[in-house]
């Protein structure tokens, strides 16, 4: 028998070494699949560079600057909280390269004008003026860019902020692990916030810090100007876990959603009330100012001696104005605390492919080409060799074709090559921006008349689901599988929106032989994909993970979504009724206001026109002698009706601004009344364009045939 030999600390690592390994390996699985979801992470936080990121790294990198430490850290703080990874000095950088290459861009342009003509006085000195804007507008919006990425990373992830929490509530009501809890929530929460909570543990695993708690922390740290109670409620959540009853921890996690859904009613009772002011000075200055000054543009560019003209008038009004209205209903728009926008859901309907296609615009464009064709027939009949093809002359007169009320007058108005004056011209000009609305409210009826319905049909259900989960919890809490308990909440829900709903779920159930997750969120048949609500869809996945621990647990969870819900609905409604005097406001202005004075506008010009015409054309008053106030003959001069600006050109820019105005007013007006919502937006684009245009194309019609008449019949006596 050999003699015992004493072990060696290497002998027994071997020994144990493989039993131990084995034990590791128990959860080793796990940690590899968790490296692969930090791997994952690492590709959605640094996904395929945006065009900023790009232009950042290429033209910011052109040039190096120094900036201040101030600064520095300002525009830093807003590329981390937007997830932007560049140096704050290639940020700055690009906003300069963005100044200087338009302004040399307006300079280069101004120049090369002056080389062709060859005269000095050729200059464009607007165009220049208009460059020298651009680039100092590009610099200022370059410059502050980050900030508007942080505040637009902040508003998305802001308007998830009360599931948030509720996903964090609901699960540390049955399991007190805080860790576990912020995971769960970081698995269905929609991207930005979920992917914020997953840099939590990013940062842990990097070691960049020792706990879980110390990185939320820091995470915290970036809402501490913008959202306090979105950290008071973490905040309550962590003392939870110390507090001694049950009782008392139940109470804390409550109080913890209440104070969330507390400072989100909070602020947006304070964006009803700041929000007013800045939308009656927008609609001011973009809207009743600008439609008035049209008015005198007639007979002021007859005053300017053609130092005004159309395109002039186009770049103020269809060009600038807008902007500028849109500039500041942008800046109100994020003012805006996170609320409830558009949801991801809604691309897995199968109606989503009808509202993406393209077909719908090709479509549109077909059935409104008369309507361009009408509204271009001057431009078609002077300047193009066609009505010669067709043996019809360039113009003809009203006498012509039988009117002879109406004199001599030509229908088109070309004089001198200028033009045309002709309140022929001007009517079929009216079907230039009748047209281009038509594109759009056919495209765009076209596109959502489907998805729209399916749209107020989740609602319906939204409105009727806080009654159907009190149903469902009862009928779990007593018992019943959740698998049974959905299709007995379909039969006591008869006639309701929520049948429909309960019945798909309970028939993907029964019939399909799916489970309860599959048969609600499966991306084919799953009933969310009918219904893409985020707040049934956070119920349902609330109810999926809590059933896991039991169906008292279950049902204690759709107790405290059904007292969520009801909040969630008296906050929307109390918030729906205090922006209803301020959508209403815009909308009567955007639909009824703006079209009236546009189209009455177009009516006066063409008036002023007519009459400057006639008296033009006065041989008698041509020729009359002195009136004690200078030769009547030096003052007509002042109205050369040629060098004015044609009606024709200043309805169709009238037409186009407030086409562009409608868009603007009506993406402000949904934005205000229920957050980001693209869908929306593109219905109500569709119906208030029919109204107002509409309403703008008979009202310009009647009052410049009125008025035409009118003038006719007060000047006949005149120039006989």
């Amino acid at each position: 028998m050999p003699p015992y030999k004493k072990p060696s600390i290497d002998d027994i690592f071997k020994k144990y070494g493989a039993k131990i390994d084995g034990q590791i390996n128990t959860s080793g699985n796990v940690q590899r699949d968790y490296s692969k979801e930090y791997v994952t992470f690492k590709d959605e936080l640094s996904p395929e560079l945006t065009r900023y990121e790009k232009w950042c790294r290429s033209l910011g990198s052109l040039i190096k600057l120094k900036i201040s430490e101030k600064d520095q850290q300002q525009v830093k703080r807003s590329l981390q909280i937007a997830h932007i990874d560049i140096d704050p000095s290639q940020a700055l950088a690009l906003a300069i390269m963005c100044f200087v290459g338009a302004f040399i861009l307006g300079l280069l342009i101004s120049v090369a004008v002056v080389l062709i003509n060859g005269t000095l006085d050729s200059f464009p000195v607007l165009f220049f003026f208009l460059s020298i804007i651009v680039a100092l507008f590009l610099f200022y919006f370059v410059r502050g860019y980050p900030a508007r990425l942080a505040n637009k990373w902040r508003l998305k992830a802001s308007s998830q902020m009360v599931p948030a929490i509720l996903y964090i509530v609901v699960y540390m009501r049955h399991t007190p692990n805080f860790e576990k809890a912020i995971e769960f929530a970081s698995e269905h929460l929609e991207y930005p916030l979920a992917l914020d909570f997953k840099k939590v543990f990013y940062d842990v695993e990097i070691g960049k810090f020792s706990t879980l708690k110390e990185s939320l922390d820091n995470y915290l740290e970036t809402w501490k100007d913008y959202s306090t109670e979105f950290i008071e409620s973490f905040y309550l959540i962590e003392g939870s876990l110390y507090e001694p009853e049950e009782a008392r921890r139940i109470a804390s996690l409550e109080k913890a959603l209440q104070v969330v859904l507390d400072g989100v009613y909070d602020k947006m009772l304070k964006f009803t009330h700041n929000v007013r002011s800045p939308l009656t000075n927008v609609y001011m200055l973009g809207v009743v100012l600008p439609t008035l000054g049209l008015a005198l543009l007639p007979l002021a560019s007859a005053m300017l001696g053609g130092l005004l003209q159309w395109y002039h008038i186009f770049v103020i009004f269809n060009l600038i104005v807008p902007f500028l209205v849109f500039y500041l209903t942008d800046k109100i728009i994020f003012l805006r605390p996170g609320g409830y926008g558009e949801t991801k859901l809604l691309e897995r309907n199968p109606l989503y492919s009808e509202y993406a296609s393209r077909k719908h615009y090709v479509n549109a464009f077909i059935l409104c080409l008369p309507f361009f064709i009408i509204g271009l027939l001057p431009l078609i009949f002077q300047f193009t060799p066609l009505p010669g093809v067709l043996g019809l002359q360039k113009d003809y007169t009203f006498s012509q074709l039988g009117l002879n009320f109406f004199g001599d007058e030509s229908i088109f108005g070309f004089i001198n090559g200028n033009g045309p004056f002709g309140v022929g011209a001007l009517i079929c000009g009216m079907f230039f921006p009748l047209g281009i609305s038509l594109f759009f409210i056919i495209a765009y009826r076209d596109k959502t008349k489907n998805l729209i319905l399916e749209r107020k049909a989740t609602r319906e259900l939204e409105n009727e689901f806080n009654n159907s989960l009190f149903q469902l919890g009862n009928r779990i809490g007593s018992g019943t599988p959740p698998e049974l308990a959905f299709g007995k909440v379909a039969q006591s829900s008869n006639g309701l929106r929520t049948e429909d709903f309960f019945r798909r779920v309970n028939y993907n159930v029964s019939q399909m032989g799916m489970s309860v997750e599959k048969a609600i969120f499966d991306t084919k048949r799953g009933a969310i994909v009918y219904y893409p609500s985020d707040l049934i869809a956070t119920s349902m996945k609330v109810l999926i993970e809590s059933a896991k621990k039991g169906l008292k647990i279950a049902a204690s969870s759709l107790m405290s979504i059904s007292e969520y819900v009801k909040n969630i609905q008296k906050i929307t409604q109390r918030l729906n009724d205090m922006l209803a005097e301020i959508a209403s406001d815009m909308k009567s202005n955007m639909t009824f206001l703006a079209p009236l004075l546009s189209g009455i506008v177009v009516g006066l010009a063409a008036m002023i026109t007519t009459i400057l015409s006639k008296l033009k054309l006065s041989d008698t008053l041509a020729g009359a002698s002195n009136l004690g106030v200078g030769n009547l003959q030096d003052i007509l001069k002042l109205f050369n009706i040629s060098e004015m600006v044609p009606p024709y050109y200043l309805q169709i820019i009238v037409g186009i601004y407030l086409i562009q105005i409608i868009f603007i007013l009506t993406r402000t007006l949904v934005t205000v009344d229920s957050g980001e919502d693209k869908l929306e937006t593109t219905h109500q684009s569709g119906i208030n364009l029919k109204i107002g245009v509409m309403l703008y194309f008979i009202t310009a019609l009647l009052s410049t045939i009125v008025l035409f008449i009118l003038s006719a019949v007060v000047l006949s006596g005149i120039v006989s």
